[in-house]
């Protein structure tokens, strides 16, 4: 029998930085019952997102990252068929051939529901799979139950699990799959924002250090054809970079000198115009 959720309110977690209208959809997608879709660009924060629900509302975090061929039986369950013939040629193995359960094991849609406890289910990158796949999918969510039909049985969830599907928009969703789900866009920090963020990783952060870096991450971010523009992560690790450099000053920044650009930049042809524009003007 499902267990009736408790009502947990997401109040935030200690490394993500949480506006409030992000806070209200999730807690009234959890009151509702229902999936939470977020878009927007990598990096911001959508995966994190289940990570810091899980960490505040102290509940196993169990992560379905979808691939493009894969089937929706492979998320709920897998029979390992070609152990059994193994088992059955060379009698060799403690388990009981002629139990079909025994070569049986979830899928990540199957942990969540088979958990004693709640879980959060992060379905990573939603877009990546066809519609057939989506569709069926949130079938299998709205029931809480499938059926593994080697042994015709049905796999009812024990808890409802908090189900976050995040999307890259690098394919449109089938309308029957946007009306079963509540909806958020997640917009890439503004500068007010990105400093907030940067407080939570660097406490102490030199200020010269985080207003030089944050406008020179923007100009750069603001450069015409990058094909792979610097996320959140990637000023982070700039950053760190920065500050692990015993040599660097915060004023080269100022001047337009900016190290370590390969941090920031991970596709070639970025990285030559990048270090092209800083090479001819300063971008502070």
């Amino acid at each position: 029998m499902l267990e009736k959720p408790d009502t947990q309110e997401f109040t935030g977690a200690t490394r993500y930085v949480l506006d409030e209208e992000l806070a209200s959809i999730v807690n009234i997608s959890m009151a509702l019952e229902m999936p939470l879709l977020l878009k927007g660009e990598p990096g911001t924060g959508k995966t994190m997102l289940a990570h810091a629900i899980a960490e505040n509302l102290g509940m196993p975090l169990i992560v379905l990252n979808v691939k493009s061929s894969m089937k929706l039986v492979e998320a709920l369950y897998q029979y390992d068929t070609l152990t059994r013939l193994n088992d059955s040629r060379f009698g060799d193995s403690s388990r009981n051939v002629s139990n079909i359960e025994d070569y049986l094991r979830m899928g990540k849609i199957g942990q969540a529901f088979v958990a004693d406890r709640r879980t959060v289910l992060l379905i990573d990158e939603i877009d990546k799979a066809d519609t057939d796949f989506q569709d069926d999918m949130l079938d299998v969510l709205d029931q809480m139950e499938f059926d593994i039909m080697e042994v015709d049985k049905t796999i009812s969830a024990r808890n409802r699990p908090v189900i976050i599907i995040t999307s890259n928009a690098k394919k449109d969703l089938s309308d029957p799959f946007l009306g079963r789900c509540n909806f958020h866009h997640i917009a890439f920090p503004d500068p007010k924002m990105m400093r907030k963020i940067l407080g939570v990783h660097f406490p102490a952060l030199d200020s010269t250090l985080m207003e030089n870096a944050i406008g020179a991450f923007y100009k750069l971010r603001g450069l015409d054809n990058i094909e792979k523009r610097p996320a959140t992560r990637e000023l982070i690790n700039w950053i760190r970079a920065l500050k692990a450099d015993t040599d660097f000053r915060p004023a080269q920044l100022a001047k337009g000198d900016l190290p370590y650009l390969g941090v920031l930049f991970k596709k070639s042809g970025d990285y030559e115009q990048a270090g092209s524009v800083t090479r001819r003007r300063r971008l502070i």
